[in-house]
């Protein structure tokens, strides 16, 4: 983000989670149970709140393997479909208690590209490495999962797709699916919102259009090319970050990696403001709006040197400027990835979130965000599409989120990677630090929604035409 609004947002959205299981009534209900999975899998579902409304929802869930062959947890993927209590309602995810161990398993809230009256989002858990196996007849054991709202108010599930009532026993249940790679291994989602796609999305390059393609392929951040390509390396003063810190132009660089000039984001403290230097490169022009926005980048959970432990955020995302409070033709898309926690978040998140308007005075913010509480330490594929309908968030590939249409864009954005602290508190040490983002290249294209796999079509053909840098998108 380019203002200082950044803290107070997370602050007031995001809540710790950390709350004893809770105590509600059990019943049971003969459920929709199914015949035996065709990809051998097959989920088993009960819950101990069985409430109508409820402080948090609870989940609790085993998976089968009823196949022949062993299976790796970490290709595992189950959905527990809900309906949102509102469009700006966000969600914290928990596990009170595995067989296989809460560390060993995540949980990821993601909105459903075709919404219906019972469904327009879904809790995807996952699993580590550390789960292991499943051997054939054998199952997860007990997780016992729970979700509430971020602002702790009063959950309401009697509409929720996934959600049995009176599930006070474990039993089949095909309103949640599972997934083994990518093969539908159990259950049926709601509506048009299958695991995965009927038809592979195409590859092709799409048809040439007005396009900004840069490799980073620069001398350092005084290089003149930088500019003359309509790019501006921040040096001014002020938010988001620590009050104090500087913006260092000096501390983007550029070097040679397997082929490609990737530029590299430093942040440093000593743990002061004083001793804190950010770092931001954008668009000079606010010029993109509809379209594809990809960047391939690289996040880093552990510093460069230095001791670990501070709240940092690194990022990809488009933005203008709000002209007034809750002005309606405001926007912002963000990648914003938090390796050490902050905003109420103890440990590693990546965000994306969608930008309706906001208020900074007294608070008040409109937006749609998706998140995933797990590293995302390492090189990965962005991309976000924004048309006349949704915006919509890919992560190396796979679909992250999906925001509504009351979150478009009215006017034009730059586009902006930065990398800054939001406080001192992570890691008290004076101790000198230094954190790097990665950035290998960014890419926009007008007008046209294009898949991940014809994004990485559109890259491969720029690098082997030896094309470096091309902007054809015209200013506004």
């Amino acid at each position: 983000m380019s203002t200082f609004r950044r803290s107070r947002i997370r602050a007031a959205a995001a809540a710790a989670v950390t709350l004893a299981l809770g105590c509600t009534a059990l019943a049971a209900l003969p459920g929709t149970a199914g015949a035996a999975a065709a990809g051998g899998l097959v989920v088993q579902y009960r819950t101990s709140a069985s409430g109508a409304t409820a402080d948090q929802s609870e989940p609790w869930l085993k998976v089968r393997n009823t196949g022949s062959a062993s299976v790796p947890l970490s290709d595992v993927k189950v959905r527990y479909y809900f309906k949102g209590d509102s469009a700006s309602a966000a969600y914290r995810f928990a596990c009170s208690w595995a067989v296989k161990g809460c560390a060993n398993i995540t949980g990821t809230f993601k909105t459903l590209p075709n919404p219906t009256a019972t469904a327009d989002r879904y809790l995807e858990i996952g699993f580590t490495a550390g789960a292991g196996t499943l051997a054939p007849g054998a199952d997860t054991g007990d997780m016992q999962l729970r979700f509430h709202r971020a602002d702790w108010q009063p959950l309401g599930q009697s509409d929720d797709y996934s959600f049995g009532a009176e599930r006070n026993t474990y039993g089949d249940w095909t309103r949640i699916t599972a997934q083994l790679g990518s093969v539908t291994a159990w259950g049926e989602a709601p509506g048009g919102n299958g695991p995965t796609d009927p038809t592979d999305p195409p590859t092709d390059p799409p048809a040439d259009g007005p396009r900004l393609f840069d490799d980073f392929n620069y001398s350092g951040h005084a290089d003149p090319k930088i500019a003359a390509n309509g790019w501006s390396v921040r040096s001014n003063s002020g938010g988001p970050g620590v009050p104090g810190a500087t913006w260092a132009p000096e501390n983007v660089t550029f070097s040679s990696q397997a082929g490609n000039s990737v530029m590299n984001l430093e942040t440093s403290t000593a743990g002061t403001g004083a001793s804190t230097e950010q770092t931001e490169i954008l668009t000079k022009s606010s010029k993109f709006r509809n379209g594809t926005y990809a960047a391939r980048v690289k996040f880093s959970d552990a510093p460069r040197s230095g001791p670990d432990g501070d709240r940092l955020v690194q990022t990809f995302f488009t933005i203008n400027d709000l002209k007034a409070p809750m002005a309606d033709d405001y926007a912002e898309y963000d990648f914003e990835y938090l390796p050490n926690g902050g905003w109420g978040e103890p440990a590693n998140i990546l965000y994306t979130t969608s930008w309706e308007t906001y208020r900074p005075d007294p608070w008040e913010a409109v937006n749609q965000h998706s998140e995933a509480r797990q590293s995302y330490a390492g090189w990965h594929d962005l991309v976000v599409t924004i048309d006349n309908s949704a915006i919509t968030y890919y992560v190396d590939g796979q679909p992250f989120g999906t925001h509504g249409a009351a979150y478009l864009p009215e006017r034009p954005m730059s586009i902006n990677f930065n990398q800054w602290l939001i406080d001192l508190a992570g890691q008290t040490s004076t101790t000198p630090r230094s954190y790097d983002q990665q950035v290998d290249y960014v890419l926009h294209v007008k007008d046209q929604v294009l898949s991940p796999a014809q994004v990485s079509a559109l890259v491969s053909g720029y690098r082997a035409a030896g094309t470096t840098f091309q902007d054809t998108v015209p200013a506004v």
